[in-house]
């Protein structure tokens, strides 16, 4: 083991992890933050509804956070995947894939979550393109165009009542079975929402442009823009290992302050909130940051 001990160590380098690494960075804290380079929304050609950035691009944004976070020489950064962490007394040494491990008084993961989106052709080249998770990142862009959303049950209800106050041009497509309740079929009808059960076949698409949804049975529908809440996962399975609690949704449970309830480790962004945004990332981390140190402060005192 490297005889370096930080007193934080970030697994995550994203907007989240960025952001905490400046709020210890700038508190005269050790940090490291070992960074996959692999964020969600990698992909996104835009991003919106982050004041000074709005329509900037996802991936020079976090350039810009590096390259700020850089200047303090109270930050390390180390790209690669860290595949396992553990307490020893009063420390926790992670790994990363390359077998190196290092040393931390405390833990911030900013590792973010994975989605698993439906084996549908065309889904994945479109994801963050032109089939969208959130109308307040993207609704603008797409607002009053022909809209379809990919969603069933209690969950594909509130999202379609959502995505309305964007356009009233939707399609609903439950890819199945439909499962929503009678009150809730008659509102939709009352709204004009055709409820499509028909499976999906393809979407047809243009570098990610999406044009159509087909339906296995032939039909078509001409769309310029698609909704989809797909199921998740997290992208770090190193804090459940290490007895993190995760809420019936899969999230890292945390509290007002970012902790986990594991004494010492923290969590930030979009592992522990369903506010998968990057004002929402970069003010959690922020949040994490400055507890962290207080956190110090006080044990040191």
């Amino acid at each position: 083991m490297t005889n370096d001990i930080y007193d934080v160590i970030i697994v995550g380098g994203s907007y989240a992890g960025l952001s905490a690494a400046m709020s210890l960075g700038r508190s005269l804290r050790k940090v490291l933050v070992i960074d996959s380079g692999n964020p969600c929304n990698r992909k996104a050609p835009q991003a919106h509804n982050f004041l000074t950035h709005d329509g900037d691009i996802p991936g020079d944004i976090a350039a810009k956070g590096r390259r700020n976070v850089e200047k303090y020489t109270t930050v390390e950064f180390r790209n690669g995947t860290a595949v396992h962490a553990e307490r020893r007394n009063a420390l926790f040494e992670v790994t990363t894939e390359d077998g190196k491990v290092v040393a931390g008084k405390k833990l911030l993961f900013a590792t973010g979550l994975k989605d698993n989106l439906p084996d549908i052709p065309g889904a994945a080249e479109c994801w963050g393109i032109s089939i969208l998770h959130c109308p307040y990142c993207h609704g603008y862009e797409a607002a009053n165009q022909k809209t379809g959303l990919i969603g069933n049950g209690e969950l594909g209800y509130e999202v379609v009542r959502l995505i309305s106050n964007w356009t009233k041009d939707l399609v609903l497509f439950t890819d199945g079975e439909c499962t929503f309740t009678d009150e809730q079929k008659t509102k939709l009808r009352t709204l004009n929402i055709p409820i499509v059960e028909t499976a999906i076949m393809e979407i047809v698409h243009e570098q990610g442009r999406l044009s159509e949804v087909v339906l296995k049975d032939g039909s078509r529908y001409a769309l310029q823009a698609l909704y989809l809440k797909p199921a998740f996962e997290q992208h770090s399975l190193i804090p459940q290992a290490l007895g993190c609690k995760l809420d019936e949704h899969g999230l890292l449970v945390v509290d007002t302050f970012h902790r986990t309830n594991v004494d010492g480790v923290y969590a930030a962004g979009d592992n522990c909130t369903f506010g998968r945004s990057i004002a929402v990332a970069v003010s959690a981390g922020s949040v994490a940051g400055v507890f962290l140190n207080k956190e110090m402060i006080e044990e040191g005192w």
